[in-house]
Parts: structure tokens; sequence; C-alpha cells
């Protein structure tokens, strides 16, 4: 039987667009003592098990990579061919555009095939490099040098990443809708009943201009707040939310689709997570997501969930981390075909990722 190599390298390429010599200095550096296998075009692509695979992507000055395209239809149709798989991305292009809007389709289109993905997974040079400004100060290094310190953590981290599993899990949802109408609160309950015997769980409102909104603090102002778990503003963000969210394994957001985006208590939710986050990282918090829209677009909202919490606030994403429906009228989300049969296996799936007794 043929050794299976560390990592599976996924890096589409074309006449057009390949990986750059910056992108493969950095990807060198990255790998290095790391045993890989190549897949460059969308016609090696096969279903794969358990494996650790690194996306490359070049996305040149047009952000287009036909080649990637390619692979992204690959995996649209054919749902669980990256079952069991751990992901991470590293992006470059030569425009200040497209890297983080591409990798998050990739994140979500690999999440759906079963791929699993550490917190923070993305790292991303754009054609200034300017996004490392910072992480290059934090560093005492150039732009470049802090480009090739993250993208040699980013390989770390996938290859010692491991899903953390629990005895009883305990469950935060986070909501701000109306439980009298909500689509959204009705197919949760339909999750949560089969979550209950196995998992402590948790609900937290925030309806009602419950939360306010972040107002951009000074750096120094949010740290010094973040340092005690507290946040300049206060209220039920600091009272309840923080706790829970210090306490919590997983994070349920409950979320409608208010205008193609998350609504505005959630969003403020997300926000003030800034605070605590300078004190404390998410990685071993896994992250689940309920959307239910009126029309459609119920993808973007779960893209966005997805982008603020795994993406930036470094909660990790279980594969197939959101459950999606289209319901208008309230209640209506009752009369989807098989709701109840879904339902049931979103719940399973979460007990897949977070107790002990499970196997993905």
């Amino acid at each position: 039987m043929e050794q299976q190599t560390d990592i599976l390298l996924i890096m589409p390429e074309d006449e057009e667009q390949i990986v750059n010599e910056r992108q493969r200095m950095i990807l060198q550096q990255a790998i290095e003592g790391c045993s890989v296998e190549v897949w460059r075009k969308a016609a090696d692509f096969v279903p794969v098990r358990n494996r650790r695979i690194l996306f490359v992507l070049n996305l040149g000055a047009d952000g287009i990579n036909l080649e990637y395209q390619k692979f992204l239809r690959v995996m649209r149709r054919n749902p669980d061919c990256l079952h069991g798989c751990v992901g991470s991305i590293l992006v470059d292009a030569d425009s200040e555009l497209y890297t983080k809007a591409e990798a998050r389709e990739l994140v979500f289109a690999a999440n759906l095939c079963g791929c699993v993905f550490p917190g923070k997974p993305l790292v991303e040079g754009t054609a200034s490099l300017d996004n490392f400004l910072i992480q290059a100060r934090n560093l005492e290094t150039d732009r470049m040098g802090a480009y090739q310190k993250l993208a040699r953590n980013l390989v770390e981290q996938l290859m010692t990443f491991q899903i953390p599993l629990h005895d009883r899990p305990k469950i935060l949802a986070v909501h701000a809708s109306n439980r009298a109408t909500s689509n959204t609160l009705t197919l949760w309950r339909k999750v949560k009943q089969h979550l209950e015997e196995d998992c402590d769980v948790q609900e937290i409102s925030l309806q009602n201009g419950s939360v306010v909104d972040c107002n951009g603090c000074p750096y120094q102002t949010c740290r010094h707040f973040g340092e005690t778990y507290s946040c300049f503003y206060g209220g039920v963000i600091v009272e309840e939310v923080y706790p829970a969210i210090l306490d919590c394994d997983a994070l349920m957001v409950l979320c409608p689709n208010y205008n193609d985006a998350v609504s505005a208590n959630l969003s403020a939710f997300i926000n003030r997570l800034t605070a605590l986050f300078s004190k404390v990282r998410f990685y071993n918090k896994a992250l689940f997501c309920i959307v239910v829209s009126g029309y459609s677009g119920g993808d973007i909202v779960a893209k966005q969930i997805m982008g603020a919490l795994n993406m930036n606030k470094t909660f990790l994403l279980p594969a197939n981390f959101s459950l999606m429906a289209t319901a208008n009228d309230p209640f209506s989300v009752n009369k989807i075909a098989d709701i109840d049969q879904k339902a049931e296996a979103f719940a399973k799936n979460m007990l897949a990722h977070l107790r002990k007794e499970q196997t993905i």
C-alpha cells in the first residue's frame, strides 16, 4: 500500500494563473520537512478521506483563477468528497482585493464537502502586503517576514490540529428572534431536542435593543477592558454572553436572513466579542449556525458568520457547520419536506464533532 503523505496540496494552476515566485517561496518555507502530494488540475481530484489539505490559491491581478473554479465546481457536485479532512488556505494576489472573498467561498464549499477548518485557517498575501503591517509590528519584523512566519504557523497548525471532544459538551445558542413567530427558533427547537440528552444547552436572547454595538474604542481601551473579561459598554454582553462564551464548548448562532445580512443585534454581538478576543482565543470552541431565509441567500449569511467567527475570531469550523432553510410565513419551516430528518441529521453531525463517544 502506498504511504500517505503528510499534506495534500491542492494548488490550482492554469496557463494564466500559476503560483508566483513570492508565493512559491513562502510555500516552500511553510511546508519544509513535510511530505506532500500535489494536485494542480481539477481532473486530478478524487474523493478523499481523513487528509490534511493545504489549499494554495493564486489570484493574480483580476481575482480569477479558472482552474480553481473547476475545483470549486467538482466540490459542489460531490458532497462528502472531503469527509474527515482538515483544511487551511494560503492565498496570494497581485491586487489588494479578492483574497479574503475567494478564500471564504473556498472554505464554505469545502466545509459542505466534510472538511473541518481550524480557527483562523487563512493566510493571505495582498499585492502590497500591507495586510501584514500589524503582525509585522507585533513580530518585530517586516511584512515579508510576517508573511513567512504566519504561513509556517498555518502549516504547523494544520499538521497538529485535533478536534477537541467532550464527555458532555456545553452548547451556547445565541439569538435575537421572537419566540412567538420565528422560523429560525422553530428549526432550532427541532435540532435541540436531539442534543439535550447528551449536552448542556444554554440559550441567550439579544432582543429588544439589549445590545449596544461596538463603537470602535481605541485598541488600548479595548485591551484594557478585555484584561478583566469586560467591555466599556457593559450590559448583557459582559454580564451574560462573555461568561457563557468562556464556559461553552460550542457556539450556535441562530440567525434569520435580513436583507442577505446578519441581523443587527447578532452583528453587534460579533463586534463586541473583540474585547474578549483581546484576552482569550477560541480555537477549542466549535462554531455552528442555523440560517432561515424568507426568500434566498442563506449561504451569504452563513458565510458572514463563518468569516467573522472562524476566519477572524478563531472558532473552529466543524464539517457541515450550517443548517440552512427557506421559510417565510410564521412556522412555515414545519412544511419543508423532510425537515425533521434534516434537523436530526444536523444534530447528529454536531454530536459527532463534539462528543468523545462519537466518531466522524
